[in-house]
């Protein structure tokens, strides 16, 4: 069964960091892709970050330079290290999964099949 647990969310002032986590059935720790989105109120969900099995990511231009996506291969976990966090990154984050070999790991929500509940993470300024 695939299974995607989001954790570390929380509320952090401007400048903070936090790390998200993200605990995948071994199924879903298989896929091809695996990556961060996040929605705020009232805007569509966004792609932050995703990574492939080679350990390549890609980053949102928003986010280059103060997120980085990992892996603990060992645990079957995801994590995103959030530094230098902005009111801007309010959002629920959501861990997603995609098992198809034909994917590019790109940022877009339709290329992903199994999605978690999501984390809520809200900076203040």
């Amino acid at each position: 069964q695939v299974q995607l647990v989001e954790s570390g969310g929380g509320s952090v002032q401007a400048g903070g960091s936090l790390r998200l986590s993200c605990a995948a059935s071994k199924d879903a720790y298989a896929s091809i892709c695996m990556g961060w989105f996040r929605q705020a109120p009232g805007k569509d969900r966004e792609g932050v970050a995703t990574i492939n099995r080679s350990g390549t990511p890609t980053y949102a231009e928003s986010v280059k330079g103060r997120f980085t996506i990992s892996q603990d291969n060992a645990k079957n976990t995801l994590y995103l290290q959030m530094n230098s966090l902005e009111p801007e990154d309010t959002a629920m984050y959501y861990c997603a999964a995609e098992p198809s070999q034909a994917s590019l790991c790109g940022l877009r929500e339709y290329e992903y099949d199994y999605w978690g509940q999501g984390t809520q993470v809200t900076v203040s300024s």
